[in-house]
């Protein structure tokens, strides 16, 4: 008991101190996922709204496959991303490999999904709601998902923070192509993971309280937002 109070007390002083490499761990790790879902977003939110709004014939597998590709194992996207940036893979040449860049593409990988698909939901419920009323003022395709984004804006940023919410936790992809260097690509997940290994406790708890903070705020905006949206279409 005594070892738990003090690894809590020192990781406490830790964060108030602003420990240089706590600090910089965390500014690597936001850095790295907010890249990632900036990246994501610009992909997935008008492939997600294209999806949602118009009707083409394999429409229904591409929900499937949206939704099956949310719950991605990140090991395999790790795996994946890692054989193309290795030396003897396409990407090789770039030397991406154990570089942030190669954790913002893992990232983005298993972010695409889980924003498009939630887009896709956002402005399908929306195409629904307002179609009749769109028809009638004659608006064009362009008009009407321009619209239709707009009115669904908050629930649209909620499916961004639930992209940013699966990035900032993930461990298994950033550990595989990212190699966990010191000051290099050391990110908050795969430090704990480490620290804990060595036995450095305080250094990991005052990280894992770092990710616990940023995942309640992610988690209370996402609800607030949600909240905010329900209001406005009460």
């Amino acid at each position: 008991m005594n070892d738990f109070t003090a690894a809590f007390s020192l990781a406490a002083r830790l964060i108030v101190g602003l420990d240089p490499d706590l600090v910089e761990i965390v500014a690597l790790s936001l850095y790295v996922s907010v890249a990632a879902v900036l990246l994501a977003a610009a992909v997935a939110l008008p492939l997600g709204a294209a999806v949602g709004m118009f009707r083409f014939p394999g429409r229904r597998a591409v929900i499937i496959l949206l939704n099956a590709l949310m719950g991605l194992p990140p090991v395999v996207v790790g795996l994946v991303v890692y054989m193309l940036l290795s030396r003897s893979g396409p990407l090789g040449q770039f030397g991406l490999l154990f570089t942030p860049t190669a954790m913002i593409i893992a990232q983005f990988i298993l972010v695409v999904p889980i924003v498009a698909a939630l887009t896709r939901q956002t402005v399908e419920d929306l195409h629904e709601e307002y179609d009749e009323h769109l028809r009638s003022l004659d608006a064009g395709y362009r008009q009407s998902l321009a619209t239709l984004l707009w009115d669904g804006r908050f629930r649209l940023l909620t499916a961004v923070l639930a992209g940013f919410g699966r990035a900032i936790a993930e461990v298994g992809a950033v550990l595989i192509v990212g190699g966990n260097i010191l000051h290099h690509t050391r990110v908050m997940t795969t430090a704990i993971v480490l620290e804990t290994s060595k036995g450095n406790l305080a250094l990991a708890l005052a990280l894992g309280l770092v990710l616990i903070v940023l995942a309640a705020g992610v988690n209370a905006s996402a609800t607030m937002l949600g909240d905010s949206a329900r209001r406005r279409h009460a």
